[in-house]
């Protein structure tokens, strides 16, 4: 039998660990890396504060170069718009060997929801 993208997102969720909107926060705070996994367009519309934009679909390839993640013990704080590719990622990180990265639960809209701040890119670039 396939597997389906939910039985994907499952399984990388049964080995990952994730925290609330709050936790994620508070640890921005106390620097760690925020790592958006969602698409370019969607990143400049708009994202957390100082985030970093790596697409889920290249972060095989482009993760080991990305200046940002060369300390793979950082503490990296992942979300994509809800969560999935979030913890998509997250996994796939892990067996990059990031020992510290975690999935954002609810993902960017659970950001806004919850009153924190974001960035947009200059108008002309949306």
């Amino acid at each position: 039998m396939a597997l389906t993208t939910q039985d994907f997102v499952a399984q990388a969720k049964s080995a990952i660990e994730e925290c609330d909107v709050a936790t994620a926060a508070q640890r921005l705070q106390e620097g760690a890396l925020a790592l958006d996994v969602r698409e370019p367009q969607e990143f400049m519309q708009g994202h957390i504060p100082n985030a970093v934009d790596l697409p889920r679909g290249v972060i095989e390839f482009r993760a080991p170069e990305h200046p940002a993640l060369s300390d793979k013990d950082r503490e990296i704080i992942v979300y994509c718009q809800a969560g999935g590719r979030g913890a998509l990622a997250t996994y796939t990180l892990q067996q990059m060997g990031f020992t510290k990265v975690i999935n954002m639960l609810g993902g960017y809209g659970a950001w806004l929801e919850a009153g924190n701040q974001e960035e947009k890119a200059p108008e002309e670039w949306r």
